[in-house]
C-alpha cells in the first residue's frame, strides 16, 4: 500500500479536490490511504471560532458561519444537486461542532482547542470522500480518531503505538482507496486529541509504519525538497535525494517541507518518502531513503521566524551549572517553550526559543526570581547545514547578529532586522 498525504493548500477550493482527482487518475489510487488535512486556512478560522469562545464574544456565531459558508461554497462548486447526501453529512459535523459550543463545561483551553480544531480535518475528508465516489472512485472514508490512539496531553499528544498498530492492521481495507485525517487522534476517553501542527505529515508516517507501506508520498505546491525557501533566497536548489539522517536533521532545525516527527517510524522500516508537486504530479520531486549523497555538500538554509532570543545571567555573578541549567530546561519544558538553539558561558546562559503557546509571560516572572532575565522578541533563527563563507554572508548581511553558533556541519545565526 502508498501513502498520500494532501495538505491544506491541496484541497483549498473546488479546483483543488478536483486536481486531488486528477493526479489520482495520473499515478494510481487501488491499494492507497490519503490522508488529508483541513481546506486551505480552515484551521486558522476555527483558531478564531476558539478564541471567540473563551473570550465569550458576540463574534463567534459569525465565525462559526464564516467556516459553514467556506465550505459551503467548495460543495456547491463541486456538486451539481444539492440533495447530495454530502450536504447533510457536513452539516451534520457542524451540528455537532454548534453543539459542542452550547454545552461544553470544560474550561481547559487545550482540550476544548483539539475539540474544536478537529473539525477541519473531518469536514474536509468527508467532502473529498463523497467527491471520489461521485467522479466514479469506491473509497472507503476513515475516523483517523478509532485508528491512532494516543495519551491525553492535548494539543501535542503522544502515540499509543501498540494499540495503534493493532486498530490500523485490523481494519485499513487494501485495494482500495483509503481516506483518513492527518493531525488528529483520541485518548483513552475517546476525546479528540491532535498531534501537533502540521502533525498531518506525522499522521502518514504512522500509517504507513503501521501497514509496512511501500511509501509515503507528501504533495506539496512546491517541486520537492529545496536547499532554501524560495520566498526568502532566491536561485533555491531541487535536492533530488537525501538520507532520512540529513532530512530528520534538517527537519529538527525547522525545515517547514517534512514535519520532524514524520521520519522516525519511516526509516525503522526503510519506507521511503517521496516529496512531490500536486501541480506537475509526474515531476520526480525527491526522495528521502537510505544511503547517501553528494547532493548534502550544497549549503541548505532553513529560516525560523517569530524566535524568543532570552538571556539569563546569575545575579550574584555566581556560575551558571549544570543544576541550574537542568533547573531551566525543566521550567521551558512545564511551559512549553521550544529550545531551538543554546548557548553559555560562566554566568550566563542563552536560547533561542519557540513560544507557540504565549507562556513566555508567565515564565518569565518565574526566572527573574533567580536570575537576570533579558529578551528581545520577533527574531529570526537562520541555520545553515553544510555552511560556507558565502552562505553565512548571506544571512548575516544588512541584519544585526544577537548570537551565532559554529560546529563542523552547521552554522546558526540569530538576528534582528537592522
Amino acid at each position: 500500500m502508498r501513502v498520500f498525504k494532501f495538505g491544506g493548500a491541496s484541497v483549498k477550493d473546488a479546483a483543488g479536490i478536483k486536481n486531488v482527482y486528477d493526479v489520482l487518475q495520473k499515478v494510481g489510487y487501488e491499494d492507497v490511504l490519503l490522508v488529508v488535512s483541513a481546506m486551505g486556512k480552515t484551521t486558522n478560522a476555527l483558531e478564531d471560532v476558539i478564541k471567540n469562545y473563551f473570550e465569550k464574544s458576540e463574534e463567534l456565531n459569525a465565525s462559526v458561519q464564516e467556516v459553514k459558508k467556506y465550505h459551503n461554497q467548495i460543495l456547491l462548486d463541486l456538486f451539481e444537486d444539492e440533495k447530495n447526501e454530502v450536504f447533510a453529512a457536513a452539516n451534520t459535523l457542524f451540528s455537532e461542532l454548534e453543539y459542542f459550543l452550547a454545552h461544553n463545561k470544560s474550561p481547559n483551553y487545550n482540550f476544548v482547542y483539539d475539540q474544536i480544531v478537529s473539525y477541519g480535518e473531518l469536514i474536509s475528508t468527508t467532502i473529498l470522500s463523497h467527491f471520489m465516489s461521485y467522479m466514479g472512485i469506491k473509497t472507503q472514508w476513515l475516523d483517523v480518531r478509532n485508528f491512532v490512539k494516543t495519551n491525553s496531553n492535548y494539543r501535542d499528544a503522544e502515540v499509543d503505538w501498540e494499540l495503534t498498530q493493532k486498530n490500523i492492521a485490523k481494519n485499513v481495507k487494501k485495494k482500495m482507496l483509503n481516506i483518513t485525517q492527518g493531525f488528529l487522534g483520541s485518548d483513552e476517553n475517546n476525546f479528540t486529541t491532535t498531534l501537533g501542527r502540521e502533525g498531518s505529515d506525522y499522521t502518514a508516517g504512522i500509517f504507513a509504519y503501521c501497514l509496512n507501506a511501500e511509501s509515503v508520498t507528501i504533495w506539496k505546491d512546491v517541486p520537492g525538497v529545496m536547499n532554501a525557501d524560495p520566498r526568502y533566497f532566491e536561485n533555491a536548489s531541487l535536492l533530488s535525494h537525501i538520507s532520512y539522517r540529513e532530512a530528520i536533521e534538517m527537519a529538527f532545525y525547522g525545515a517547514t517541507v517534512i514535519h520532524p516527527k514524520t521520519l522516525q517510524p519511516l526509516q525503522k522500516k526503510e519506507i521511503p518518502l517521496y516529496v512531490k508537486s500536486f501541480i506537475n504530479p509526474m515531476l520526480p520531486g525527491t526522495c528521502v531513503s537510505k544511503g547517501s549523497d553528494s547532493e548534502w555538500q550544497i549549503p541548505s538554509f532553513i529560516v525560523k521566524r517569530n524566535q524568543l532570543l532570552i538571556s539569563l545571567s546569575s545575579i550574584d555573578f555566581s556560575f551558571i551549572m549544570e543544576e541550574n541549567i537542568s533547573e531551566i530546561f525543566a521550567l521551558f519544558h512545564q511551559f512549553k517553550l521550544k529550545v531551538n538553539l543554546i548557548q553559555n558561558s560562566a554566568i550566563s546562559f542563552s536560547v533561542c526559543v519557540e513560544d507557540k503557546f504565549e507562556n513566555f509571560k508567565d515564565l518569565n516572572p518565574i526566572l527573574s526570581k533567580k536570575f537576570k532575565v533579558d529578551f528581545n522578541e520577533n527574531v529570526t533563527l537562520y541555520t545553515i547545514r553544510h555552511f560556507n563563507d558565502k552562505a553565512a554572508q548571506t544571512v548575516e548581511q544588512n541584519k544585526t547578529v544577537l548570537l551565532k553558533q559554529v560546529s563542523r556541519e552547521t552554522m546558526q545565526v540569530v538576528t534582528k532586522e537592522s
